[in-house]
């Protein structure tokens, strides 16, 4: 597995970095026409996403057919099946053209469930939220995400709207080489984008890199135009945990053949494919992870597993990979909470990683609004997170899975390095790397049988304000 390494062709230079805009793009948008294109499946699978997100506002004195103050009566996506939703802004687009969209990303449209406050798609390949002004896009594998900016533009500009914020984020790929355009480097994403500029002038950002680029590290481009003012109380962040290496026997779990009766007597194809997937999200307890929440589960054959859940304005969602050699899960969430403590722990204790990566991206109003950052809290030598664990009683030195160690024995994560920048006008971006601890005999009150040893944090700090 290539995770990185300096010898990769995903790298950038090291620690933080401005990613200026190329001279000369390699290739303009108007001829990119090869969004179908498929690699053939070479046993492992890249599960790290990509993230699209793109925040748009009323063009000024449009003209249309539809205008931000009119809105469709909707009630065949409710997740409670009464009701009516009234859609307006991008909730208006028909399903034709979110159809569009994912075709130029290479995912399709499986299922959705909505609310009153947005739509939430389960893809083929990850997932896709749909705001009035704002839709999230995240796609794994070997997807063409950015291939649908130009999309975007046009059927935003159908609509009475036109850009006002970008963001694209992506970790590091695993497997650089599977790639195909434009996400062969970030440098190549950077020219496809900055290609679109004759469409639309305010794509004009910058590129980032956070973290160490001999290990996992975060790739952030943010185009920020948006006008904020100080009473205004709506405020963003977006929590990510990529986990790697996950526990076998956790990874079981989503695998399809391992629930008994795949199609019963009388059950059809898709009812199987529903109880599976419902099965596999109460048996690694994904559901009391977003407690509250309107579950929209998928089980894909022959393994993986992915979920949205929406409660009110914010959304969840979940995308595993149990591949042995490639096996990965994530979890991300905007739901504005005050602590996020409880969330990453409940979240690593369900899926046991030897190895995870954590993001935050917030507006300065978000960061003020949280209790306590879950990536700052406590110094370099104390950043650790323990996690209670199940199983039976077996010598540490012996331990092949997670799950079986004692029941009051602990897995401890020690943050091994932590990277932030504020960029544009007032998005921070932070990412830490945490990794299982060996030889560590943790009780689950936060101690350890180890020295604390004094440690510095890589990367640059915001300030002592946002922690």
């Amino acid at each position: 597995m290539n995770n990185g390494r300096s010898d990769s062709p995903d790298v950038s230079p090291p620690g933080i970095v401005n990613i200026l805009p190329m001279e000369q793009p390699q290739q303009p948008y108007d001829e990119d026409d090869h969004s179908g294109e498929i690699r053939e499946y070479n046993g492992v699978f890249e599960g790290p996403e990509k993230t699209l997100e793109v925040v748009f506002r009323k063009i000024s004195g449009f003209e249309g057919n539809l205008t931000d103050d009119e809105s469709v009566s909707d009630s065949s996506l409710t997740s409670s099946g009464s009701g009516s939703i009234h859609r307006r802004g991008l909730r208006t687009l028909p399903r034709a053209d979110l159809d569009r969209i994912c075709a130029r990303a290479r995912c399709t449209i499986l299922s959705s469930v909505s609310n009153r406050y947005l739509d939430a798609y389960v893809l083929s390949e990850s997932s896709l939220f749909v705001y009035p002004y704002m839709i999230v896009l995240k796609t794994c594998g070997t997807t063409t995400l950015l291939r649908c900016v130009a999309t975007l533009i046009e059927l935003g500009r159908k609509i009475g709207l036109e850009i006002d914020w970008v963001g694209y984020n992506r970790k590091n790929f695993n497997f650089p080489g599977d790639q195909m355009f434009p996400h062969g480097s970030f440098h190549q994403e950077m020219d496809y984008l900055y290609s679109h500029r004759n469409l639309c002038q305010r794509l004009n950002g910058n590129g980032y890199t956070l973290g160490p680029v001999t290990s996992d590290h975060w790739f952030v481009f943010v185009a920020d135009h948006t006008k904020r003012y100080v009473e205004d109380n709506d405020t963003d962040r977006v929590l990510n945990i990529m986990m790697f290496d996950i526990d076998q026997e956790v990874a079981q779990k989503f695998y399809y053949d391992k629930y008994q009766a795949r199609i019963g007597p009388d059950e059809t194809e898709d009812e199987a494919t529903k109880r599976i997937s419902m099965e596999q999200t109460k048996a690694a307890g994904i559901d009391n992870l977003v407690a509250g929440a309107h579950i929209d589960p998928r089980a894909f054959e022959p393994c993986g597993y992915s979920m949205n859940a929406i409660l009110f304005h914010s959304y969840s969602t979940m995308h595993i990979t149990p591949e042995e050699g490639s096996s990965y899960a994530s979890f991300e969430t905007n739901q504005k909470l005050s602590s996020y403590t409880p969330l990453v722990s409940n979240v690593v204790r369900a899926f046991r990683p030897k190895r995870f990566v954590m993001t935050l991206m917030a507006d300065e109003g978000g960061l003020v609004q949280m209790g306590g950052n879950p990536l700052f809290d406590g110094s370099a030598s104390k950043a650790k997170i323990n996690v209670p664990l199940k199983g039976g009683s077996v010598p540490r030195s012996s331990v092949t899975s997670l799950s079986s160690l004692g029941t009051s024995s602990c897995a401890t994560y020690k943050r091994s390095n932590l990277a932030s920048i504020k960029v544009e006008d007032d998005t921070c971006c932070m990412m830490g790397n945490w990794v299982l601890e060996e030889n560590v005999e943790p009780d689950c009150s936060g101690s350890t049988d180890s020295p604390s040893e004094s440690q510095r944090v890589r990367g640059l700090s915001v300030s002592n304000y946002y922690r």
